[in-house]
C-alpha cells in the first residue's frame, strides 16, 4: 500500500459513486506502444521533456516496494486548463480540484493541498504550482518527491522548509532541479529506473498516475475467484492512467495474460465497489504483457489501485484453509 492518507481512500469509497459508463459498447483503445520509446534517463534532469512516469525512477530507491506518481500537469491539460498556477484566480482552482478527482484518475489528493491557504499566505505557493507528485514505501520507510514548476520563484518553498511549516518539516528543497522530497536516493544508490523491468513496466507516453508494485497481490486483496496457482509469477507490475483508460503492465511475454483479464472480469464486489465499478472492456495483448480497459469511473478506479482491489495482478497460490 502507498503512503496515501487514510482520508483520500475514505473520500474515493464514500464520495457518491454514482457510476457513468462510458457511452457506447465500442472495443477499447490500447493506450500506445512502448516500441520505439525513449530509454528511461540515468539521472534526473528537469529540464529534459521525459514523462513523470519514468523521470521519476531516477529518485527513487530501488528498494522501494510500491509507487505512486500523479502528473497534475497532465490532469490539468486534460481538463483544458495546461497553465493553471497558484497565480490563477480562485475560482479556476477550486473548479480543477472539484472536476479532478470526477474527471481523471489521481492516485494522490497532493501533499499540499491540506495547508493550501497558509502557503499561499505566507509564502506564495500552493499544490497549484506542483508538476508531479510521487509516493513510495522502501523497507526503511516512506518517502516523497514533488517537482514545482520551473519559473516559480523556489526560494519561496525553500523559506517554508526552513520554518518547517505543516508536512515540510525534514524535507530537503533542491534549488536547481526545484524538487522537494524525503527520502530520495543518494548520490551512490541503485535507483528503480536502473532495475532492468523498469522500461516494460512504464511508458514514455504522459499518464495522470502511474502506480508500482514489487510483487503480487495475495488472493483475498486482490478479489481472486478462479484457481489461480498455474498461473505465471508475477515479480512486478504497474498500472497507469490517461484519456479514459487505464493500462496494466505485467512484463512481456505473459502465457497467462488472458486468463489474468478474466480474473478482473468476473472479480466480486468486496463491500461498497468492484472491479466492474471502475473498468471495462477489456483487451489484452500478451507479448507486451498489457491489459487496457475503458475507465468508468475514475474516482473508484483510484481506490481500487490504492488499496490493491486488482484481480489480475493476483499471485499464483491457494488461499490458506
Amino acid at each position: 500500500m502507498p503512503p496515501v492518507r487514510p482520508a483520500l481512500v475514505s473520500l474515493l469509497l464514500a464520495c457518491g459513486l454514482a457510476l457513468a459508463g462510458c457511452g457506447d459498447d465500442a472495443a477499447p483503445t490500447m493506450a500506445p506502444s512502448l516500441e520505439g520509446a525513449d530509454p528511461l534517463i540515468a539521472s534526473y534532469d528537469a529540464a529534459r521533456d521525459v514523462a513523470p512516469g519514468r523521470a521519476a525512477l531516477s529518485l527513487i530507491p530501488a528498494i522501494a516496494t510500491t509507487i505512486t506518481i500523479t502528473d497534475f500537469d497532465r490532469a490539468r491539460a486534460e481538463l483544458g486548463l495546461p497553465d493553471l498556477t497558484s497565480d490563477d484566480p480562485m475560482t479556476d482552482r477550486n473548479d480543477f480540484w472539484e472536476r479532478a478527482p470526477q474527471e481523471t484518475v489521481l492516485l494522490t489528493e497532493g501533499l499540499l493541498r491540506e495547508q493550501n491557504s497558509r502557503f499561499m499566505l505566507d509564502h506564495g505557493f500552493t499544490q497549484d504550482d506542483v508538476d508531479w507528485e510521487a509516493h513510495w514505501v522502501t523497507p526503511e520507510g516512506p518517502g516523497w518527491v514533488l517537482a514545482f514548476r520551473s519559473d516559480l520563484p523556489f526560494g519561496r518553498v525553500a523559506g517554508a522548509v526552513a520554518e518547517g511549516v505543516g508536512p515540510l518539516k525534514g524535507a530537503t528543497a533542491d534549488a536547481e532541479r526545484h524538487l522537494l522530497s524525503v527520502g530520495l536516493a543518494g548520490e551512490d544508490d541503485e535507483v528503480w529506473g536502473d532495475r532492468a523491468d523498469a522500461r516494460d513496466l512504464t511508458t514514455a507516453v504522459p499518464a495522470e498516475s502511474t502506480y508500482l508494485r514489487v510483487g503480487c497481490v495475495p488472493p483475498a486483496t486482490a478479489l481472486a475467484t478462479h484457481d489461480v496457482t498455474a498461473f505465471d509469477d508475477l515479480e512486478a507490475f504497474s498500472v497507469s492512467y490517461g484519456d479514459g483508460l487505464g493500462t496494466a503492465r505485467l512484463g512481456p511475454d505473459r502465457a497467462d495474460l488472458f486468463e489474468r483479464s478474466a480474473l478482473a472480469t468476473d472479480a466480486p464486489t468486496s463491500g461498497p465497489i468492484g472491479f466492474g465499478d471502475a473498468f471495462e472492456n477489456a483487451v489484452a495483448d500478451p507479448s507486451t504483457g498489457r491489459i487496457g480497459w475503458d475507465v468508468r469511473n475514475p474516482r473508484v478506479a483510484a481506490a481500487l489501485t490504492l488499496t490493491d482491489g486488482l484481480p489480475w495482478a493476483v499471485c499464483n497460490e491457494a488461499e490458506p484453509d
